[in-house]
């Protein structure tokens, strides 16, 4: 018996699999697994998600243009060149369509974000993945990539799960070493909590280029992932494209609305970040006092590579973690077996996931 069957290589991609929310037979689980805020959203897109509850039967206004425009207002943009999706993950996907098809490629380091080859693959194309050095994006290893077929290249900057980044000149750099007709797409993310002088999310790019798009997410430092909420900014050809092929209604009233208040509101944003530096440096001190090796991160999580041998590898040290409730981000699906993410906590949760390791390494501390 036949049925119906898929685009070719549908079947060939691996889902993906999100972060644990659960411990079981701990009294309490602290979820570090998912580089959630732990101070949550801004009071005032609660007030404002509750607020949109009154009008639920109404669609949503299709362009999103209060929110593009405090999006604008916030960073300096143009509202027309801004497209609001669900998720970043939703824009990715839709850029993928319409910049991808069957014998194309697309190129990703190889510790990259596990969505590139999944909107890579479901356009039919082929997802290239380029070696890092350090666990940092290689410009001239992506570079060395491009072939003809080349019509994307995925960065993200911060990466996930390393935590790393590239400085404004090497991607520059990057971009002024590939044709005029790739799509370069900086997912950036982490870019609210990066600190660094040589840093640039992407707007400065993008405002100077043709070939350049930038997406943003108010699922980190806004506290807003239960609603599904993304933006990139883009040449206005590129805007026109993915207007062309998005839901009419793919943003919801609530999502648009808390979306509003939480750019808004400026003093959240800047307790948010200022909780993460603080505990993101304490949090990497601690842990490397533990004999641990952590890689340096400008996210508001943390690589953590643990030793090989029997009764110190990751995996035992994951399941030591999961009976005190602690729940940290398994990333052997990002090549990374001998490793485990942690994501910022609150002071209670970080406080206690360094005990936690200090007991798994048999030290004080």
């Amino acid at each position: 018996m036949t049925h119906p069957l898929p685009q070719k290589g549908i079947l060939e991609i691996e889902p993906y699999v999100a972060g644990r929310a659960q411990a079981h037979g701990a009294e309490r689980v602290f979820k570090l697994s998912a580089n959630e805020t732990p101070l949550g959203p801004s009071p005032r897109a609660r007030e404002a998600f509750i607020a949109a509850a009154g009008g639920l039967e109404c669609y949503p206004e299709g362009s999103a243009s209060e929110l593009r425009r405090a999006i604008g207002e916030r960073f300096g943009l143009s509202p027309d060149r801004i497209v609001c999706g669900a998720g970043s993950d939703e824009l990715l996907h839709l850029l993928a369509q319409a910049y991808l098809g069957e014998g194309d490629e697309a190129i990703a380091t190889e510790h990259g974000f596990l969505v590139y080859p999944i909107v890579t693959r479901a356009a039919g194309a082929k997802l290239v993945s380029v070696r890092e050095k350090g666990l940092r994006a290689d410009v001239d290893a992506i570079l060395a990539a491009v072939t003809p077929r080349t019509k994307i290249v995925f960065l993200a900057n911060p990466n996930n799960p390393t935590g790393s980044y590239l400085p404004v000149d090497e991607v520059k750099r990057l971009h002024a070493g590939l044709r005029s007709d790739i799509l370069f797409v900086i997912d950036a993310a982490y870019s609210e909590y990066v600190r660094k002088n040589d840093y640039e999310s992407g707007i400065e790019l993008v405002a100077t280029s043709d070939n350049v798009v930038m997406t943003r997410t108010f699922s980190k430092i806004y506290g807003l992932a239960a609603l599904r909420l993304g933006w990139m900014y883009a040449p206005a050809h590129v805007v026109d494209v993915i207007n062309r092929i998005r839901g009419p209604f793919n943003v919801s009233v609530p999502a648009l609305e808390a979306g509003i208040a939480a750019i808004r509101d400026i003093a959240h944003f800047e307790k948010a970040r200022a909780h993460n530096e603080t505990w993101l440096a304490w949090l990497s001190e601690e842990i490397g006092k533990l004999g641990l090796e952590v890689a340096p991160s400008v996210a508001n999580f943390l690589l953590i590579r643990f030793p090989e041998e029997a009764g110190k590898t990751a995996q035992d040290a994951d399941r030591f973690l999961m009976t005190r409730g602690l729940i940290l981000r398994q990333v052997g699906s990002y090549g990374l077996p001998q490793h485990l993410r942690l994501s910022v906590g609150t002071e209670e949760a970080n406080r206690l996931v360094v005990a936690a390791l200090a007991e798994f390494m048999g030290k004080r501390a």
